[in-house]
């Protein structure tokens, strides 16, 4: 904790610098401004609302649940063209190719999932669970994200994520397919199922858990409150899912997202996504080094003013962080259950 030291991540294959005494250091650098606290709850100009009219002129229906509908700018369109033919190594191309759709949690602007009820989060799960297997069938990879407030470049405040699928494996995806795989040749044990195990035996990191998941702030953690959401048996996707464990993620989910919003008492930013197994000609192969995972990225440091920012020494050499992750996760850990908009009241 006081020692300047690297961490191995062996989930990506390298190394992270942990500087905890850098945190005292006095901060005249940029201060981000808190989120709105008056969001309207229904907004006819608010493309992501029930009823209103989005960029192409198409007319959202008058949603009251889970809203699904295709990107109106998509990453990624399904019938994109081959790229020529490279004349040297060095300059290589590859078609890609997928669709983009965006989620809708729910049809007011102002809740967020910390806000939500546990059988709304729920549903989110099912929705999330449809379209992975949807979308699997014909890609091979299907990412789930969020990306929640302004400062994590949410261009819209209303609860949503966005599910992109593709022909090919993203750079992350590859990495993972690629180490949870050695481990498993060599260790016999998934990584993430083994990881598991060990963060509930020692405890150290473990944020919040029941009796099917575990959210921890990870040994290599690289924000500064990075948590890893993990199921304590070996599920590869989300599909594969029981109804029980779809209850019980819903609910340990509401609970990491409340101590969120509690650290700083703000609308905590973040963005975070799910990895599982890859899909489309992948389930024909033997997937089972995969371990199903959600990835928890929130920029905040000290307080709601002040962010981590990746730059400098981060982009140039490697990953450095200013809190141990035994730190992060006693802090988070300490904080009530209770969101503080709730108690207020």
């Amino acid at each position: 904790a006081e020692h300047q030291h690297t961490r191995y991540n062996p989930l990506r294959d390298d190394w992270v610098l942990v500087s905890a005494h850098r945190v005292r250091r006095p901060w005249q650098g940029q201060l981000e401004k808190p989120p709105p606290e008056d969001v309207p709850r229904w907004d006819p100009n608010n493309p992501l609302c029930p009823g209103a009219t989005r960029a192409n002129g198409e007319v959202n229906p008058h949603y009251e649940g889970t809203f699904v509908f295709p990107n109106d700018f998509p990453a990624l369109h399904p019938d994109a063209p081959e790229p020529d033919d490279s004349d040297h190594p060095l300059f290589r191309a590859a078609a890609a190719r997928g669709v983009c759709k965006v989620m809708c949690f729910h049809p007011w602007s102002d809740l967020t999932l910390p806000l939500m009820s546990v059988a709304e989060i729920r549903a989110v799960i099912d929705k999330w669970a449809e379209l992975t297997t949807e979308l699997g069938a014909s890609y091979s990879w299907v990412q789930i994200f969020e990306n929640k407030g302004a400062m994590m470049g949410c261009s819209n405040p209303h609860p949503h994520c966005q599910v992109w699928a593709s022909s090919f494996l993203p750079n992350e995806a590859r990495l993972e397919h690629r180490t949870q795989k050695q481990h498993l040749s060599q260790h016999g044990v998934p990584m993430l199922l083994e990881y598991a195990q060990q963060e509930a035996h020692r405890k150290e990191r473990l944020v919040v858990e029941n009796e099917d998941w575990l959210v921890v702030v990870p040994f290599w953690a690289t924000w500064p409150y990075q948590t890893l959401l993990l199921p304590r048996r070996h599920v590869c996707r989300l599909q594969d899912l029981s109804e029980g464990e779809r209850d019980s993620l819903a609910s340990i989910m509401k609970r990491l997202l409340i101590k969120y919003d509690n650290l700083f008492e703000v609308s905590f930013p973040y963005s975070m996504g799910w990895h599982g197994a890859p899909m489309g000609p992948y389930l024909e192969e033997d997937c089972k080094h995969w371990q199903l995972h959600a990835h928890y990225y929130p920029p905040l440091l000290r307080s709601a003013t002040v962010r981590k920012f990746m730059v400098g020494y981060e982009m140039l050499a490697q990953a450095q962080r200013d809190l141990t992750p035994e730190q992060a996760a006693e802090r988070l850990r300490s904080l009530p259950e209770v969101h503080y908009k709730q108690k207020a009241k």
